[in-house]
């Protein structure tokens, strides 16, 4: 793991890319995800992230079983909590391997994982001022 974290301020692409930095990776991946100003077929007016006291621990815990599971050099995985505007990032996760391939399926697995398994919960406000919480038991 090269760089792990939650935060509330925005995040930085270069900071994730820096950090996973290998003269002997062949391939390195990366997944960016952003706030949009739609879902469900509703415009989103204001979204928001909450995290269990837990998360960051969780998230570590993800990073650590998808460099076991896969043949990589490296795993990066940052995430945004607090109040987010369209556009803005939400979450950053890469990985680097030697080969293209091992670092897809790594990167695929670790996004996969870390929203099925870390407590991080999306409130989203939508213009009609209907609300809906994603992510939460």
């Amino acid at each position: 793991m090269r760089l792990v974290d939650i935060r509330d301020t925005p995040l930085d692409v270069t900071e994730v890319l820096d950090a996973l930095g290998d003269d002997g990776a062949g391939g390195l991946t990366l997944f960016v995800g952003q706030v949009r100003d739609h879902d469900g077929g509703k415009g989103v007016a204001a979204l928001d992230y909450s995290a269990h006291p837990t998360a960051l621990a969780r998230l570590e815990d993800v990073c650590r079983r998808v460099a076991a599971e896969h043949d990589v050099r490296g795993v990066a995985a940052v995430h945004r909590v607090g109040p987010l505007q369209i556009g803005d990032l939400a979450v950053v996760v890469a990985t680097t391997a030697a080969h293209r391939g091992d670092a897809f399926a790594a990167s695929r697995a670790l996004i996969d994982t870390l929203k099925a398994e870390v407590p991080i919960w999306k409130h989203q406000v939508f213009d009609d001022q209907t609300e809906e919480w994603v992510g939460t038991p």
